[in-house]
């Protein structure tokens, strides 16, 4: 496997919320986004990538695909290539469609599995390996496909089975360091799933933070959590905060609003 900081990025894709996201899928039903203060949250993120150094490609919204903003879910990409996902939810069977010919004008190789589920947000990469957690939307078909086209861009992966109840391994956990992960306490009980990494827990209460997402020396945390805010500084991180009330009514975190990769000169 490449050696990586798999925190750096240089260009990210993204794509606008569509006026469908009312419709979008939900675990907790705490009611549907406001389209338009989503937006804001939208163009905030994109506006925090493009300061931290990121190039940002943004697509059109896509009214049939109601959590297409999501664009981590269908796809994978790397300084080598791109995966074409299987995402396991039947209303974003079509998204990878859309996003294929995105990647296919941008990378040399371009992998698309033909079978079982995967989902980006099980996906973590970190500095060694990828983990691909297994849940409702990445099965164990799925998990294997992805292993072998891993392999061919040449990435070592491992296969992890997080307690149930979580929704997406990265609903429970992120990278906010190259050595280091922030997790839940229930992912972290749970089992051991990030070999010699360093470990920091969320505050209990704010488990919805652990989907944060560090980009080029920065973590990006979510507004409203603000022991875990404090927690991080104390640590030495440097944090931005960044409103996401719209968006985290549904299934969705910092991490899954853009693809990101860092591109070889």
């Amino acid at each position: 496997m490449p050696t990586i900081d798999p925190t750096r990025f240089t260009d990210a894709i993204l794509r606008r919320p569509a006026r469908s996201a009312v419709n979008g899928l939900r675990a907790v039903d705490i009611g549907a986004p406001d389209i338009d203060a989503m937006m804001g949250e939208h163009l905030a993120y994109e506006a925090a990538l493009g300061e931290l150094g990121v190039q940002t490609h943004v697509l059109p919204a896509l009214e049939d695909f109601p959590d297409s903003v999501y664009v981590e879910d269908p796809a994978l990409v790397f300084a080598e290539g791109a995966i074409l996902l299987r995402p396991g939810a039947p209303s974003r069977f079509g998204e990878t469609a859309e996003i294929a010919p995105v990647l296919r004008e941008r990378f040399d190789t371009v992998i698309a599995l033909d079978k079982g589920f995967s989902d980006g947000g099980d996906i973590l990469l970190t500095a060694d390996k990828v983990i691909i957690g297994l849940s409702a939307r990445t099965d164990e078909e799925g998990a294997l496909a992805l292993a072998g086209a891993l392999s061919k861009l040449g990435y070592d992966s491992a296969t992890v089975s997080p307690p149930e109840g979580v929704l997406h391994f990265k609903t429970a956990c992120s990278l906010v360091a190259p050595d280091t992960v922030l997790a839940t306490r229930q992912l972290i009980e749970g089992g051991d799933y990030f070999g010699g990494l360093r470990v920091l827990q969320v505050p209990d209460g704010e488990e919805p933070a652990a989907n944060a997402l560090c980009v080029n020396g920065t973590v990006l945390l979510a507004q409203g959590f603000q022991n875990t805010a404090k927690m991080l500084r104390d640590e030495g991180f440097a944090v931005r905060e960044l409103p996401l009330n719209e968006t985290m009514k549904l299934d969705a975190g910092l991490s899954c609003m853009s693809l990101r990769w860092n591109r070889v000169a």
